[in-house]
């Protein structure tokens, strides 16, 4: 089995900044796609960032040049860097990756049980 822990949230003013962390663990052979989702109150989940296994990045367009996604592959680890925060920011951030648990088996999609995120005056 595979767990996804996140950590780093909180409450943050405007234009103030947090880091995420999600560390991956339990059986784990290869590790693909590394990601962050967020999901506002009455809206649907939403890509926010994605990090390849070869580097490739994919950011949402709200969070360009606000946000910077990160892997530290030796540690199964993401980041997301959150810097000027605004108040649509503001969501429960879930942490996702594609894990190949053994050699035998195919890869497949976890999800972490999500860290408030809060930007507010």
């Amino acid at each position: 089995q595979v767990q996804l822990v996140e950590s780093g949230g909180g409450l943050v003013q405007p234009g103030g900044s947090l880091r995420l962390s999600c560390a991956a663990s339990g059986s784990i052979f290869s590790i693909y796609a590394m990601g962050w989702y967020r999901q506002a109150p009455g809206k649907q989940r939403e890509l926010v960032a994605a990090i390849t296994s070869g580097g490739r990045l994919i950011y949402a367009d709200s969070v360009k040049g606000r946000f910077t996604i990160s892997r530290d592959n030796a540690k199964n680890t993401v980041y997301l860097q959150m810097n000027s925060l605004k108040p649509e920011d503001t969501a429960v951030y879930y942490c996702n990756a594609d894990v190949q648990a053994t050699v035998r088996v195919l890869a497949h999609e976890y999800w972490g049980e999500g860290t408030q995120v809060t930007v507010s005056s």
